[in-house]
């Protein structure tokens, strides 16, 4: 696919970002796209590798037809490479920009040089079609008369609600938010997905057919009872929205969030008033400790940065990951290697040096007389292999060190859905508090309730809940008709 020799004459040219000290100014998106042109050599470094194993289950979770696309960008055939995409991807839009790509860690290429720019190309092929009107509403021919409720609005429920729809099915997506779109819309900072883009989406989706209610929170003010009896089948796609805690003395201090606290407060304060209202956590001229790393831990960093932080520190319980595959990560697995992003450029750039602290382990909040933190007592650690060959941590005596810290933000990760919810619909939970599903039929072991994306399997990515709330919509119009010809 591409050009036969274009992975030997064209390098990898990834989308630049704008610089570090513009971008930091401001919540607009940091992306500076290449020129058609540039896009059309780098579809050319795509190669015939005979097996493709970025489309592989090592590589994209929705399966995307790459190969055939970025040879489609290659021979300018721009218009027939977004329809190729579609096929397999309902919002390429977001995937090309916050997906990590493990389709890029599978590429063929990356064996022996720089791999493909596999999700540059498609955000491109995607942005191209919006600006030459190719993404149009296309409603449904014909109705089946059966109706589908799904609770949340994230890439799960939005993508179980487009190809419902495309089925035929009446369908009505309720989101407890003000706006809908879930994670891409509160989740997710603006600089790194920008919010008309998610609006813009879903207009198409409402011209469709899709009907949103939002601010309306199934159990409170819709109960759970009245979307069984009113729909002919339910779906849950809640997300994991259950944070993790840490438990350590110090934690009821003033001044300690959960970091989508932080982030969701921004983003709202943002749209709704440009930041004019004050009911942002500001970060302004304080010192701030990110614990936890990860996409939430630097989009803490980077948010905070634009805030005007007088500093920030980014704990990391971890070992520092090493610059190239090891022995641990070979080819086509994820290459879990050392990334600086976005947020940890901002930091490099706006105080000198890398924010991130390793194999750090958070053991006091220290607060004032007020009730306020004012810094965090820690202690370094070890990783060893037990005699399991378990990694088991281990604290080093006389590492104890005290961060100052105006503001705390807690990105550890999440817990599962949350219980009610899943209590007022009977399903059933597994051992780790997820909805309780088999992935070959989503089906809840009550009637009629399917239950998909993180919600069931647990925090993943954006892209693994595309595919969930796909699959998920393909048994729904199974369990409707008896059949079904989504794909």
């Amino acid at each position: 696919m591409g050009k036969v020799t274009g992975f030997l004459e064209y390098a990898r040219r990834k989308v630049p970002y704008r610089a570090a000290d513009v971008r930091s100014l401001d919540f607009q998106e940091f992306l500076l796209p290449l020129d058609p042109a540039e896009r059309v050599e780098q579809g050319a470094r795509c190669m015939d590798c005979g097996v493709p194993f970025c489309q592989s289950s090592y590589g994209c979770p929705v399966y995307n037809l790459i190969p055939e696309w970025n040879d489609l960008v290659f021979k300018g055939r721009e218009r027939e490479a977004f329809f190729r995409l579609r096929k397999t991807n309902n919002f390429p839009e977001f995937t090309g920009r916050v997906c990590p790509a493990p389709c890029e860690g599978s590429c063929v290429l990356g064996i022996n040089q720089d791999p493909v720019t596999i999700k540059d190309n498609e955000c491109w092929i995607a942005d191209n079609a919006w600006e030459k009107g190719w993404m149009e509403p296309m409603p449904p021919e014909s109705r089946t008369g059966k109706s589908v409720a799904v609770i949340g609005s994230g890439p799960a429920g939005l993508a179980a609600a487009d190809q419902l729809n495309r089925a035929g099915h009446r369908v009505t997506v309720f989101e407890r938010a003000d706006r809908p779109g879930g994670l891409l819309m509160y989740g997710i900072p603006n600089m790194k997905l920008d919010k008309g883009l998610v609006m813009r989406r879903i207009a198409v989706m409402e011209a469709e057919g899709v009907e949103f209610r939002t601010s309306t929170r199934v159990g409170v003010d819709v109960p759970a009872a009245r979307l069984m009896e009113d729909f002919d089948a339910v779906l849950v796609a809640t997300g994991s929205t259950r944070p993790r805690d840490l438990a350590v003395p110090g934690r009821q201090l003033s001044g300690i969030h959960f970091a989508m606290d932080f982030l969701t407060a921004n983003t709202k304060s943002l749209l709704d008033s440009a930041f004019s209202d004050g009911k942002r956590i500001d970060a302004k001229g304080k010192k701030v400790v990110v614990i936890g790393g990860g996409d939430t831990g630097n989009d803490c960093l980077g948010t905070s940065i634009r805030h005007g932080c007088a500093g920030v520190v980014n704990f990391e319980l971890l070992p520092k990951p090493p610059e190239s595959r090891t022995p641990d990560m070979p080819w086509p697995t994820f290459p879990r290697t050392l990334k600086v992003d976005y947020g940890h450029a901002e930091a490099i750039h706006a105080f000198g040096q890398d924010p991130r602290e390793y194999c750090i382990s958070t053991k006091e909040f220290v607060g004032d007389e007020a009730g306020n933190v004012k810094g965090v007592r820690t202690v370094r650690v070890e990783w060893k292999k037990n005699a399991a060959g378990q990694f088991v941590m281990e604290e080093l005596a006389g590492t104890e060190e005290y961060f100052e810290a105006d503001l705390v933000f807690l990105a550890l990760g999440f817990l599962g859905p949350e219980a009610e919810l899943l209590s007022d619909l009977g399903v059933e939970t597994d051992g780790r508090g997820n909805a309780k599903a088999a992935y070959d039929s989503f089906a809840t072991g009550t009637h009629k309730v399917f239950a998909a994306g993180d919600a069931r399997r647990g925090q993943s990515l954006v892209v693994w809940a595309i595919n969930e709330g796909r699959a998920a919509a393909r048994e729904i119009d199974r369990f409707l008709c008896g059949r079904t010809c989504l794909p």
